[in-house]
C-alpha cells in the first residue's frame, strides 16, 4: 500500500472532533475521489496525508513508515499536495520562479530547477506563460500552474483539493483530462477531493465517501453509488444521469443503472427488462 491510514482521528485545540477512525488506502497508480458535503473534513484529512497537521489518534504511512518518521523532504517530494485556491499555493513573482521553486529547494542549481520548470509547465500547457506574473493569470491558469509546481518535484501522488472549483464546464473538463493523463500516461497516483458527483464517476476508478468524520463508502463507483440512500445521507447526490434512470425506472435499487452519459447511451440500447421493449419506449410509455 502507497500511502494509507490507521484509526486516524483528529480534533482541533478546541476539542471538536474532525475526524474519527479514518482507515483510507491508496494503491499505487490508483485515481480515487474523496466525496464529501462541504464541511465534512476533506481538506483537514489532506493536510493530515501531507504531514500538514498531526493526527490526534491513530497513524498516517507512507509506504509503510509512520509520517512522523519520514523527513519532510522526502515527504514533500513524493507527496504533492495542490491547495483549493492557487492563490494560496503562488507566491513569486513570475510563474518560471514559482514552479522552479521546489526544484532550487531540493538542492538542484538555478540552470536545472529552469529546465524542469519549464519541462512541467509544458506538460500542463502553460508553457506559454513562463515569463508572466503570477497575478495576470485567470484563475484556472492559476491551477495549472499550481499543479506545475508541484509536478516540479516529481512526485509518486499528487493530492488536489476540490481541483475544479471555481472553473466553468470547459476549463473543468480539460482540468480533469490533464489529471487523468497524468495518472494513466505517467503513473501518478492521484487522490482529489470534490462534490462535484458527475465529475467522479467519469474519471476515478475508486471513490471514498467522507461523511461524519468517517469514511462510510468506498469502492468502485458502481458499487459507491449505489447505495444511493447512504450517499444522499451523506449531504451528495446521484450523479444526474443516474438519477434520470433512476425516476424514469422506478426503481432506485438497480445495481446497473448508468453512471454516465456514456454508459446512458449503451443502457437505453439495451432491452428494458421490466417492458421487453427498448429504453426509450419504456420512458414513453412511463410518461
Amino acid at each position: 500500500m502507497l500511502l494509507y491510514t490507521e484509526q486516524l482521528d483528529f480534533a482541533y485545540p478546541d476539542g471538536a472532533p474532525v475526524l474519527s477512525n479514518v482507515n483510507l488506502q491508496l494503491q499505487q497508480g490508483s485515481f480515487t475521489a474523496l466525496l464529501g458535503a462541504n464541511g465534512c473534513g476533506k481538506t483537514t484529512l489532506f493536510k493530515l496525508l501531507t504531514g500538514l497537521l498531526k493526527p490526534t489518534g491513530g497513524k498516517v504511512c507512507l509506504d509503510g513508515r509512520d509520517l512522523a518518521g519520514v523527513p519532510a523532504r522526502e515527504l514533500r517530494r513524493r507527496v504533492g499536495f495542490v491547495f483549493q485556491d492557487p492563490n494560496d499555493q503562488l507566491f513569486s513573482p513570475t510563474v518560471l520562479q514559482d514552479v522552479s521553486c521546489g526544484p532550487v529547494n531540493l538542492g538542484l542549481g538555478a540552470d536545472d530547477a529552469r529546465r524542469i520548470a519549464l519541462q512541467c509547465l509544458g506538460r500542463v500547457g502553460m508553457g506559454e506563460v513562463a515569463g508572466r506574473p503570477v497575478h495576470h493569470l485567470s484563475y484556472g491558469q492559476k491551477k495549472r500552474v499550481a499543479i506545475a509546481g508541484i509536478l516540479a518535484m516529481r512526485p509518486e501522488i499528487l493530492i488536489l483539493d476540490e481541483p475544479t472549483a471555481g472553473l466553468d464546464p470547459l476549463g473543468a473538463g480539460e482540468l480533469m483530462k490533464l489529471l487523468r493523463q497524468l495518472n494513466t500516461g505517467e503513473g501518478i497516483t492521484v487522490l482529489m477531493a470534490t462534490h462535484d458527483v458527475d465529475v467522479a464517476p467519469v474519471y476515478c476508478r475508486e471513490i471514498k465517501v467522507l461523511s461524519g468524520g468517517s469514511i462510510i463508502l468506498d469502492g468502485p463507483p458502481a458499487a459507491v453509488f449505489q447505495e444511493s440512500g447512504r450517499v444522499r445521507q451523506a449531504g451528495l447526490r446521484l450523479p444526474r444521469i443516474t438519477h434520470l434512470f433512476e425516476i424514469a425506472c422506478g426503481n432506485g435499487k438497480r445495481a446497473d443503472l448508468p453512471l454516465t452519459i456514456g454508459g446512458g447511451v449503451k443502457w437505453l440500447r439495451k432491452t428494458c427488462p421490466y417492458c421487453a421493449t427498448t429504453p426509450e419506449v419504456c420512458f414513453r410509455l412511463r410518461g
